[in-house]
């Protein structure tokens, strides 16, 4: 197993890029959005194996306490213990961060829709061209 991270899927990255129309910026967050909602289920999935491994690494130490080995071998173990609860909290923290962003990220498409929707219905459906959006603001 590889410690470098990287998509499942091409599709599951959320491109940039130049194109700021309105169904491009729509798409963009939806795909974000969705991406989000993907990382949100692995992270979850990573956090339950962290946690599982700790609480198996635990019992281990106990073992070997009650094997009587060298001290040392019972110090490290329960460090590793130690480590794993750590590093699953911290994926949880990221697990719950990934969760609000995504439903940030659907918030604001909501929003950037009930703001721009009607706006590209009108330039869309017209023959002649039409000023952008935020033309007459100066």
């Amino acid at each position: 197993m590889s410690s470098e991270l990287v998509p499942l899927n091409d599709n599951a990255v959320a491109q940039g890029g130049d194109d700021n129309r309105f169904k491009a910026v729509q798409s963009k967050l939806g795909r974000l959005a969705k991406a989000l909602d993907d990382a949100t289920v692995e992270l979850e999935i990573l956090h339950r194996s962290m946690q599982g491994n700790a609480n198996h690494t635990d019992g281990v130490a106990t073992d070997v306490e009650n094997a009587d080995l060298d001290g040392k071998f019972v110090g490290l173990t329960s460090n590793v213990a130690t480590a794993l609860v750590g590093a699953a909290r911290s994926v949880k923290t990221l697990t719950d961060t990934t969760r609000e962003t995504a439903d940030l990220t659907y918030k604001t498409r909501r929003a950037h829709a009930r703001l721009y929707g009607k706006l590209d219905d009108i330039r869309s459906n017209r023959r002649e061209k039409t000023p952008r959006a935020g033309f007459f603001d100066r």
